[in-house]
């Protein structure tokens, strides 16, 4: 790749794969909530691009259930119409569609136990037809409040069982979208109610921030690269920057985000999920369990905030116009921005802080890891201006948009003179490796029929992540935490977002539009 001076060349492996992904099971994907918003923006046209690919199953086939009336011609034509919107692929093959449409099945039904019982014999039939050998994913994309009803329905009417590895039966297997709860409380409560069903392998608790390639990629990044692992550590990196920024403010979903915030809906998760790929320890091997312990250590040595600790390091805010969106309560006290500085007391991160900011509103849409190295210990040059103007190396992991890797460094300007410039060198995914970046759902829809439960979250990180988050927003509910800051819509959030840092000596980076 030839850019602005820039030549990249990408040297892909031959031989087998590391790890290799292998194939998904036989299975029928039991779908609630299949004509819901998230149904119709993503998972249909994940499914959608697996099909044209050939990815999916040879036996294969989706039981869309819903409470609203639809024969199965109108639910097919409803698909196809957001599928002309949302999938990845334009325009639509209907080569792939009808391929699609034909594993598509539906049925209508309440969550008491007739509806359940009338699902399980409709099953074993799709099971007879499809060839799916009786495996069931069940996708709970369901509001929380549905989960106790559908899992009691599930349990009862035999549809969803423990497994034992002594009887051999076909496998049953539960997905849920976050929240995985409201605070550590419901959080646990949620567990037990799954747990008390089917065993924690069964459950996948879907992040889609984990199925990004590339936050896969942090690990291959860190772990297959001897120029950087020995560099992570507090002796040579100053701080850590995540950044969650978006343009867009509520989109409609006022009555959802001013029940959920910008800390339940984006650090509790994504961000946490993110920080501990970043900051976790080599993992004995790449098996998932091994990977999810040592991501689980790093949420255990999240340093907590107690007391005023909150209003210290907390800063949360509003954008202006928020509280005029419709849903949102016109006194709402919901942060749709927050900055926060945190610590991770381990050995290798003893003393470094991590910035986290996330927020709507913003002047730029952005997900990214910024890694600041420490300044030169010794300057060389002969003026205290010039060694001033020494700027740190930074290496900018970035998630989303143009996926890539960025590493900056200081260069002499040719001539006679002595001039410093600052340089930076680029890496950009898909026109490195000249392919589409996957879509995240498309990758964890197909390690759920492979039972591969790397890129999902356990129970004990879930509630882990709750333990340290539940506080900061109980402080912050409470008044006690500081106060609601507002800012201008376009702008890079409130000027105490950018206070936090400044204390330190420190700035974030730039959110350039």
């Amino acid at each position: 790749m030839e850019e602005q001076g820039l030549h990249i060349e990408t040297h892909p492996r031959e031989g087998d794969p590391l790890v290799r992904a292998g194939r998904p099971d036989p299975c029928t994907m039991v779908l609630f909530g299949a004509t819901g918003d998230l149904a119709q923006r993503k998972l249909f046209p994940a499914l959608f691009e697996l099909a044209r690919q050939r990815m999916l199953p040879d036996n294969f086939a989706v039981v869309a259930f819903s409470r609203s009336e639809h024969n199965l011609e109108q639910f097919r034509a409803q698909v196809k119409e957001g599928l002309k919107k949302f999938a990845r692929t334009q325009p639509l093959d209907e080569a792939t569609w009808e391929r699609l449409a034909s594993k598509l099945e539906m049925m209508t039904g309440g969550y008491d136990a007739e509806s359940f019982i009338r699902l399980r014999e409709h099953l074993d039939g799709i099971s007879e037809r499809f060839g799916t050998q009786g495996n069931q994913l069940y996708y709970l994309a369901t509001p929380a409040s549905t989960f106790p009803a559908l899992l009691d329905g599930l349990s009862s009417s035999g549809l969803l069982y423990r497994e034992d590895a002594s009887v051999k039966r076909p496998w049953r297997r539960l997905v849920i979208e976050k929240p995985f709860g409201r605070d550590l409380v419901s959080a646990k409560e949620l567990n037990r109610a799954l747990t008390a069903v089917i065993d924690e392998k069964q459950i996948f608790r879907i992040d889609h921030y984990l199925g990004k390639e590339t936050v896969q990629n942090i690990l291959v990044f860190r772990f297959a690269n001897a120029i950087f692992e020995p560099l992570w550590n507090r002796q040579h990196i100053d701080h850590v920057e995540i950044t969650a920024a978006e343009k867009i403010g509520v989109e409609g979903r006022g009555r959802f985000y001013d029940e959920t915030g910008v800390i339940r809906d984006m650090v509790q998760n994504h961000l946490l999920q993110v920080l501990a790929m970043c900051a976790m320890e080599p993992p004995v091997s790449f098996a998932s369990e091994d990977i999810r312990d040592e991501k689980n250590k790093v949420f255990r040595a999240l340093r907590p905030m107690v007391g005023g600790e909150v209003a210290k390091y907390v800063v949360q805010g509003q954008y202006e116009g928020y509280r005029e969106e419709q849903g949102v309560a016109k006194d709402s006290k919901t942060p749709t921005y927050v900055a926060l500085k945190t610590y991770i007391d381990t050995w290798r991160w003893q003393g470094v802080p991590f910035y986290v900011r996330a927020g709507k509103g913003l002047s730029k849409r952005a997900t990214e890891v910024s890694i600041h190295y420490k300044s030169v210990p010794h300057c060389l040059f002969n003026t205290s201006d010039t060694c001033q103007r020494l700027q740190p190396n930074v290496l900018t992991l970035r998630i989303q948009p143009r996926e890539g890797i960025g590493l900056s460094f200081e260069s002499k300007v040719p001539g006679e003179d002595i001039n410093l410039s600052g340089v930076t060198m680029d890496f950009d995914y898909s026109k490195s490796f000249n392919k589409p970046v996957p879509e995240a759902y498309e990758r964890l829809i197909l390690d759920c029929m492979r039972g591969n439960t790397t890129l999902f979250a356990r129970q004990d990180s879930v509630e882990q992540a709750w333990a340290w988050v539940t506080p900061i927003i109980e402080s912050l509910d409470s008044g006690q935490g500081g106060p609601m800051h507002t800012y201008a819509q376009g702008s890079a959030g409130p000027d105490a977002g950018a206070a936090l840092l400044a204390r330190d000596g420190r700035r974030w980076t730039e959110l350039k539009g």
